[in-house]
């Protein structure tokens, strides 16, 4: 694929099957092992990765399927973080978290995750990790001076085991921070811990912002606008956004800002169970390429496919590659 344009990619999560569900929950009512729920996470992640690569997907992800929800993945694995373990019902919901004092280095065992992925596919893969901002939101801090202070110190340590996932071959990285449409006002410091999280890592590095995907459901809306011109400071090199809910409007930004990263278009729509046509697909990617050259543009749906059946998911991937497809015969043409 090398010099391909217009690579295709998911943002991340894969369709949660129901047994999965059931299967956490009963985990985390003690009716199963962690060994028997280690075992469901590894089928999962291999059918998501088989799903991905049967719909063309150019750069594979493991579906996240591991993960109960994008905050307690890191925080149980952050060390100095202190979780309440009767502080949920549902592998949805968040734990209780609370840290109450510096916080050591220490690995995060992301590692053995993304090497489990590499066996498992010959594609390009991702690996995407919640960014400093949006765990600062969620895990309360009775330490830190300040938020940003806080957001320094996790990106200190989670750029530790970034550096070991591209020791270990990692070559895409996506920091995922929905937050920054919650809270605009913190996008100065919110870059700055992107920054710093991805100091010294040799990989190509995006940074995945999107308006919310709770429970399938958009928690804001809105114009990029806010985004710029701060999100301009990221080192890095890709910005991966919704469009598809969204329309294109937004995307004349990139080139009144005169951006410096290229653009993961959302084409897909994750918030219906709507299948897109590789028509409309085609037609969404065209508008984008009226503002921004081929060589700047990636695909990709809105947001990760966790809340959507896998049927629909799996449809909406094959949908978007096919759409991709008959937009590459046309510039190839």
């Amino acid at each position: 694929m090398a010099g391909q344009h217009l690579t295709t990619a998911v943002v991340g999560s894969y369709s949660m099957p129901g047994w999965l569900e059931r299967a956490k929950n009963d985990y985390l009512r003690r009716r199963i092992t962690a060994h028997d729920l280690d075992e469901m996470h590894d089928t999962a992640v291999k059918a998501a990765i088989k799903d991905q690569e049967v719909a063309g997907i150019d750069i594979v992800s493991d579906g996240e399927l591991r993960r109960d929800n994008m905050i307690d993945y890191f925080a149980m694995r952050l060390p100095g973080v202190e979780i309440d373990r009767t502080s949920k019902t549902s592998y949805y919901d968040f734990y209780e978290s609370v840290v109450r004092g510096r916080m050591p280095m220490a690995p995060l065992g992301l590692v053995e995750h993304y090497r489990f992925l590499r066996r498992f596919t010959d594609h390009r893969t991702k690996v995407s990790v919640t960014g400093p901002h949006s765990l600062v939101k969620r895990i309360r801090n009775e330490h830190y001076p300040s938020e940003e202070a806080f957001a320094m110190e996790i990106a200190r340590i989670m750029n530790l085991e970034l550096r070991e996932l591209v020791r270990a071959g990692a070559e895409q990285i996506q920091i995922d921070e929905p937050y920054y449409s919650g809270f605009p006002e913190d996008l100065p410091w919110g870059v700055r811990a992107v920054n710093a999280l991805v100091e010294n890592v040799d990989a190509r590095l995006s940074l995945h912002v999107c308006y919310g995907n709770r429970y399938g459901k958009p928690s804001w809306e809105g114009s990029y606008r806010y985004l710029f011109p701060a999100i301009l400071e990221a080192r890095i090199d890709q910005v991966t956004l919704e469009f598809a809910r969204r329309g294109s409007e937004d995307l004349r930004l990139f080139k009144e800002f005169d951006a410096p990263f290229t653009l993961g278009l959302g084409v897909i729509d994750v918030k219906t169970h709507d299948v897109e046509t590789p028509a409309v697909v085609a037609e969404r990617i065209r508008e984008a390429l009226a503002i921004l050259p081929t060589e700047r543009l990636s695909v990709n749906p809105d947001c990760g496919l966790l809340h959507l059946p896998r049927e629909i998911a799996f449809a909406k991937l094959c949908a978007m590659v096919e759409g991709t497809q008959l937009v590459r015969r046309e510039i190839s043409g």
